[in-house]
Parts: C-alpha cells; sequence; structure tokens
C-alpha cells in the first residue's frame, strides 16, 4: 500500500476544507497527521473530509470527519459540499449518497454549481444534543457568559445537527463580538459534556439572519454549515423567522451566503451553497506529510 494519497484544499464559503481520498485502503487519516497539517499555514483547515469505501449499500462513500485538533465530528455541511463538488468532477455524477457517524446525507450539485445537503432533522431533546442539565424546553436555556445583571451573551437556544450547537440571539453585528475570547469558554463548558459549536446570530429580517461561529474542536471558523443550519432552525423555532432563510456568514472573506429551509414536509433540513476548489497535492494519512502537485508549484512538507 502507498504510504501516500491524492488530496485537495477546497473551502465551502471559506470553511477551509481538505478533502482526502482514501478509498481502496483499510486505514485512516490519524489524529497526528491531522494536527501536523492544521500546523502548517498552507494546509490549515477546519475539517477534513476523508472519503472511504462506502459501507452500506445504496451509499457512494462513508465520510470520516476530522476537526484540526485531530479529534472526530459528526458533521460538516460545508465539508460534504466540497466532497460533492469534487465527486461530481470526477464521475461525473450529480447526485450522492454519503454514510458518516450522524447518518445518511443525501446532497445534489445543481447547474448553476450550488450544492444541496440534506442534512437530516434536527434534534432539541436536552439528553439527546446532550446537555448535563435537564431543561424541559430547548429553545431557551440558563446560560450566560458575562456580568449576572448585564451578561454580554445569555439565554442560548440548543439543538443537534449531528453534533451541539448553541445560538445566542443578539441585536448588532456578530463580528463586534470577542468571540475568539468567549468562544473557548462556551464550548467546554460544564453544560456541554461533548462540547459545543458556539454561535452568535443576529436577525436581520424574518427571512434573513447574519451569524459568526465558534466551531467546536477547531475555534474561530470563517463558516459553519451545521452551524447555519442550526441558527435557521432555532430562528423559526423561536418565531423570529419563517423556516427558509438565508444566512449572511458574517465572518465568509467574500460575501457568501447560504440557503437554509426546514421542510415541513419530512422535518428535514437542507443547505445549499457553494464549494471551491483551490488545489491538490498527496499526504501521508499516518504522518500528515504532503506534497503539492507540480503543475501548480510543487512544495513538500
Amino acid at each position: 500500500m502507498s504510504n501516500t494519497v491524492e488530496f485537495a484544499r477546497m473551502n465551502g464559503l471559506g470553511n477551509k476544507i481538505l478533502v482526502v481520498d482514501m478509498r481502496g485502503r483499510k486505514d485512516v487519516v490519524t489524529a497526528a497527521a491531522a494536527i501536523a497539517l492544521n500546523a502548517d499555514p498552507a494546509t490549515g483547515f477546519d475539517q477534513i473530509m476523508a472519503i472511504h469505501d462506502p459501507k452500506a449499500e445504496g451509499t457512494d462513500a462513508w465520510i470520516d470527519i476530522l476537526n484540526s485538533d485531530g479529534t472526530k465530528a459528526q458533521a460538516c455541511g460545508n465539508g460534504t459540499r466540497c466532497v460533492v463538488q469534487a465527486l461530481a468532477a470526477e464521475t461525473g455524477k450529480k447526485i450522492f449518497t454519503f454514510q458518516t457517524v450522524a447518518g445518511i446525507l443525501n446532497a445534489v450539485e445543481h447547474e448553476d454549481g450550488t450544492i444541496s445537503v440534506d442534512m437530516g432533522k434536527p434534534v432539541f431533546a436536552w439528553d439527546k444534543i446532550p446537555l448535563a442539565e435537564e431543561f424541559a424546553d430547548t429553545r431557551r436555556i440558563e446560560l450566560q457568559i458575562g456580568p449576572i445583571d448585564n451578561p454580554v451573551l445569555h439565554s442560548p437556544s440548543v439543538m443537534s445537527m449531528g453534533n451541539p450547537h448553541a445560538i445566542f440571539w443578539v441585536d448588532k453585528d456578530p463580528m463586534s463580538y470577542d468571540l475568539a475570547r468567549f468562544g473557548p469558554l462556551l464550548e467546554n463548558h460544564p453544560m456541554f459534556p461533548e462540547r459545543a459549536n458556539i454561535t452568535l446570530a443576529q436577525v436581520l429580517s424574518p427571512t434573513t439572519l447574519r451569524t459568526r461561529t465558534w466551531e467546536r474542536g477547531a475555534g474561530l471558523t470563517l463558516a459553519c454549515g451545521s452551524a447555519a443550519c442550526s441558527a435557521a432552525v432555532c430562528a423559526a423555532r423561536t418565531g423570529r423567522t419563517g423556516r427558509k432563510v438565508t444566512i449572511d456568514v458574517a465572518s465568509a472573506p467574500a460575501s457568501g451566503q447560504l440557503t437554509i429551509e426546514w421542510r415541513e414536509s419530512d422535518d428535514h433540513v437542507v443547505m445549499t451553497g457553494p464549494a471551491e476548489w483551490e488545489w491538490s497535492g498527496s499526504v501521508d494519512p499516518v504522518t500528515g506529510r504532503w506534497t503539492r502537485d507540480r503543475e501548480q508549484g510543487a512544495q513538500a512538507r
């Protein structure tokens, strides 16, 4: 078995993604390789999407997802769009079914290049998110940062979109908050036994939200698809918006938007947005040592 596999540097609305082709192999991308890749500025990432041979009949691939700290992630919507774009370019297919630890994901690439991913059903039960304390209504829980009589952030909506999310509602631009300081405290708060993704969400209109996310296991991120889905669902669930919204991702490098629809027909959340290929190379999935393809300017690390 060769020591290296092909990989691509991609992004989903700025969310930094490495798509690693592990098909035909029995091993996995190691945590050590993920940490080494993230430590290099050229390959620093939010998630690795490792494509493996399918485990279940009727699926196109098993997707193993790693955070930049080497831990496993259950879901990554922006990364899934990158996988779709990569496989669509390779195979000519437009419709895909993937299996992850969070379940089955169906996705389609549209004629305009945007990609829709069915993220499945949201989960609201406190012990399934999970939370450390019982809350009968997870649309609003007791949690705050800052002085007790004047908290900076408080009363988040919480849910799981395959991974735990806490949505804090803010009345000004999410970029004006020091999320780099609050994010680690909230991600690792005792309320979240499996840690949580922390999102600041501002309601701009009944059909538009502006968000910024501290991502569990990755830190400040330019975009997070499952967080966008969670913000949209929680906004609808609390009566702030309808069930279909546009997400203005505040931290995205360009004016990037996602469309999120929480369908009434089957309770599924569908996210539509772009994906972008940047460059490709080869990587050792055990050590993280990599080489960029020569036609794009070879370099080894």
